[in-house]
């Protein structure tokens, strides 16, 4: 199938006419070809193939789908934009384009702990979101094909049950490892290189280097983002580094 019929939108569709296990099928697909390029280390394969989901109809209408899905479907980020219409979000889908893309800042909100002290939410407007969902879409069939067997943390289908299962199954034996050691590195997202992120996370290098770049919008005045990836949204740079990290 070509790129151009890949991108196209069927004759006519609105949001409620989507085939949605046709659109299933079709990311599905062209991440099964991922998977299979990056076992083959064929990495000029895996790239076209990346290029076509991020600019395919049904990536685009996946990505829309789940950030107008999600928990947060309701927050607005700096331009106090929300999809809440179907015409909103068939709309939505056209205008996903790499070209003259420009990411607006982030908005930050700070969420209290229980300690009493706050910690640092981004906020990426919906445009944004279903960007960097979109790419997501074809980080993770890399990420997962890599992916250490033993991590779990921030990947699909895992959880912590699964993490507390295999430390059971290393464990439970009289003749295995005594001691656990849990090891942290403090402010590690806060602070990591954008320039080792770019150079490491397989995914677009222009679109990576835009998110990371945006900055962020707290009472009313705009602050750059020279280092490290902010915490918010399904998919912002930070999940593209956890995604990509849980093979290390």
């Amino acid at each position: 199938m070509s790129a151009a019929t890949l991108a196209r939108a069927p004759s006519g569709v609105t949001w409620d006419g989507i085939n949605w296990a046709d659109v299933q099928r079709q990311v599905r697909r062209l991440q099964v070809r991922i998977v299979k390029a990056t076992q083959e280390s064929r990495h000029n394969k895996v790239k076209a193939l990346q290029w076509l989901l991020t600019h395919s109809f049904s990536g685009k209408a996946l990505a829309v789908k789940r950030v107008t899905e999600n928990k947060g479907k309701k927050t607005p980020g700096v331009d106090n934009v929300t999809w809440k219409t179907p015409v909103a979000k068939a709309n939505a889908i056209v205008s996903l384009k790499r070209r003259g893309y420009s990411p607006l800042p982030l908005r930050r909100v700070l969420i209290p702990k229980k300690n009493g002290k706050t910690r640092p939410l981004g906020i990426p407007a919906m445009k944004c979101r279903a960007m960097q969902a979109l790419y997501l879409l074809a980080l993770e069939p890399i990420a997962e094909t890599t992916a250490d067997l033993n991590s779990y943390g921030f990947r699909p289908e895992r959880s912590t049950a699964d993490a507390g299962e295999q430390c059971f199954i290393c464990l439970a034996k009289k003749t295995q490892a005594q001691w656990v050691l849990e090891a942290d590195i403090q402010g590690c997202f806060d602070n990591i290189s954008h320039d080792w992120m770019i150079a490491n996370v397989p995914t677009d290098k222009t679109m990576l280097r835009k998110w990371l770049k945006a900055g962020f919008v707290y009472r009313h005045e705009l602050f750059p983002t020279e280092s490290g990836t902010p915490q918010g949204g399904i998919s912002t740079p930070r999940t593209f580094l956890h995604t990509f990290l849980s093979d290390a």
